[in-house]
């Protein structure tokens, strides 16, 4: 039996960074050229770009949150499907150094997804994906007799949706308790698609514009985006909204923090998946066993401390897993001990 399994996608990253990659602010003209935030990253068309060494590492949503739950001394597992290609063979290798079981579907003649990050000097980036054999799991794929765990942390990337209805299903039969961190195609699915999911999940992690989309509900109307959110999930609804901290709700309490402060922004990948995961970690190391409803079964000021410092820590590095908390530095620094949280009934 697992503390946690994670499931999604794995990949290979490389991180060039150059103070030639210029940020570009136009809303006026760049969102008539098809920019829809009115921002650009741009570099001379035709010009050779000199650029520090590249920095190779692995990413995906399911070996990054897999990181931080193992980190945190939680019995770890993490399911994806890669290629068979050399890039397979770092996923894999750097998964049993971080003590975390591999369940890894390998697909024959494909590549393993990989990712270039165009990294600014202010920490902001591109990313050109290439989702390879990891938007490829099938069902008949997954060994559904070794997935037994306290806790799902689902991240599905572009996974078929039947294929993850599937899995989520499988969990919630057999009582585990699961996470899910929708990714842009799912969201893009709508409320309505995503409904029957939603309900056997205990806790929803998405970012505002991510729940504002979902929910239909205006960016800045939160309370009706908790509202709707709310019904549509079982358990903790949490919002984040980047520099500006994170917002969760449980159905009866909001609870609200801002962000521990970063010392430097080296790079925002990964930030998210060090939140939703780090959140989570704490909801399983502080989860209590209550009767007849006498008790908060989940510690959520804990858990959004856990999650902000890990998000902090990784922007401080390059790479989504570089910045990582261990369970022994976020409990021994003094950095991390305190992060105001404020609750408000609904």
């Amino acid at each position: 039996m697992y503390d946690v399994i994670t499931i999604g996608t794995a990949t290979r990253d490389v991180f060039l960074t150059s103070p030639l990659f210029k940020i570009v602010r136009d809303p006026r003209h760049l969102q008539k050229m098809g920019f829809p935030t009115g921002e650009a990253q741009c570099f001379a068309l035709g010009g050779k770009i000199e650029i520090s060494a590249p920095v190779l590492t692995t990413g995906g949503g399911a070996t990054n949150a897999a990181v931080s739950f193992s980190r945190q001394k939680l019995k770890t597992a993490a399911l994806v499907k890669i290629g068979d290609d050399e890039s397979a063979n770092s996923i894999i290798n750097e998964l049993k150094n971080e003590a975390i079981t591999p369940f890894v579907i390998a697909k024959k003649n494909a590549s393993t997804a990989y990712s270039t990050i165009l990294l600014a000097p202010s920490g902001e980036r591109t990313i050109l994906v290439y989702r390879g054999a990891s938007e490829d799991l099938k069902t008949e794929e997954i060994p559904f007799d070794k997935l037994k765990a306290r806790w799902a942390y689902v991240v599905p990337g572009k996974i078929p949706f039947p294929v993850i209805e599937n899995i989520v299903n499988h969990f919630y039969k057999n009582k585990t308790m699961i996470a899910f961190n929708p990714s842009k195609h799912f969201i893009e699915m709508g409320i309505k698609k995503l409904k029957p999911l939603l309900a056997k999940i205990k806790a929803v992690i998405l970012n505002r514009e991510e729940a504002a989309y979902l929910t239909g509900v205006d960016y800045e109307n939160e309370k009706l985006i908790f509202k709707k959110l709310d019904e549509a999930a079982a358990g903790i609804a949490v919002m984040t909204d980047g520099g500006k901290g994170v917002l969760v709700s449980d159905g009866h309490t909001v609870y609200s923090a801002g962000v521990f402060k970063e010392k430097l922004v080296a790079d925002r990948t990964g930030a998210g998946d060090a939140f939703g995961s780090g959140f989570v970690a704490g909801l399983v190391q502080k989860q209590e066993s209550c009767q007849k409803g006498l008790c908060q079964p989940f510690n959520i000021e804990y858990a959004i401390r856990l999650g902000s410092a890990n998000a902090t820590s990784v922007i401080e590095k390059i790479g989504a897993k570089d910045g990582i908390l261990t369970k022994t530095e976020f409990e021994k620094l003094k950095r991390w001990e305190r992060l105001p949280v404020k609750a408000a009934a609904i």
